[in-house]
């Protein structure tokens, strides 16, 4: 019984806690925007950091078994008189 109470209570405090921050923070449309923008600009900067990552640690130990690049053709040279 007390833990039903408890649990009850735990709920209680949770649902007035969000519905305070979304009385404070979320005044109008801008301040979602805001913060859309905000969490999006920092998910595509976490998301470069890992293709980073992914491309030093995985891939540095493929690049030597590629050959290398060589040029094929004549190379245009200015001819002088």
């Amino acid at each position: 019984m007390e833990q039903r109470s408890l649990q009850q209570e735990l709920e209680d405090q949770f649902s007035h806690v969000v519905s305070r921050l979304q009385s404070k923070l979320f005044q109008s449309d801008w301040d979602i925007a805001s913060f859309a923008v905000f969490f999006i600009f920092i998910g595509m900067i976490l998301l470069m950091v890992i293709l980073v990552l992914i491309r030093c640690c995985c891939c540095c130990c493929c690049d030597d078994e590629r050959p290398r690049r060589r040029k094929v053709g004549i190379e245009n040279m200015a001819l002088e008189p």
